[in-house]
């Protein structure tokens, strides 16, 4: 799970040193809402407040989220490859899993809607600010 948190967030596991100062999440996110994650290091299950904005999912203890506001966390979502539907991975309803090439998170909505509003909210987003490949990147073996 830690190899997740280093790859999120370009191995930066302290949200205060990460890559979000110039993101106003407080102001206009693409979508807000609380969802229940497993700690990092502490298998524990908690209840956050999440935002996801210009291709970051912040979290926060509680709802209220100011200019002055800390995250307790932040995933780069361009980092991640997949996010789905987790009920059978975890037996429990509601939940999802957001991929890295390394390792997995998962979450846990408070409705079947709620779950899948996020999904796609994150697959959108990680669509969007996900690195496309050029036309020079692209190998054709056949050609070889």
């Amino acid at each position: 799970m830690a190899n997740l948190w280093r790859a999120a967030v370009g191995l930066a596991t302290n949200p205060a040193t990460a890559d979000h100062d110039a993101i106003e999440f407080w102001s206009n996110p693409e979508r807000t809402g609380w969802l229940t994650k497993q700690g990092e290091y502490i298998k524990t299950w908690r209840r956050r407040w999440f935002v996801l904005k210009q291709g970051k999912l912040f979290w926060f203890k509680d709802s209220t989220v100011t200019r002055a506001s800390k995250p307790r966390g932040v995933i780069t979502v361009a980092s991640c490859l997949t996010v789905k539907g987790a009920e059978d991975a975890l037996n429990k309803p509601c939940a999802f899993e957001l991929s890295t090439r390394y390792d997995t998170m998962y979450f846990i909505a408070d409705s079947k809607k709620e779950k899948e509003d996020w999904i796609n909210s994150i697959g959108r987003s990680i669509v969007q600010h996900s690195r496309s490949v050029t036309e020079d990147e692209i190998v054709d073996y056949d050609k070889r």
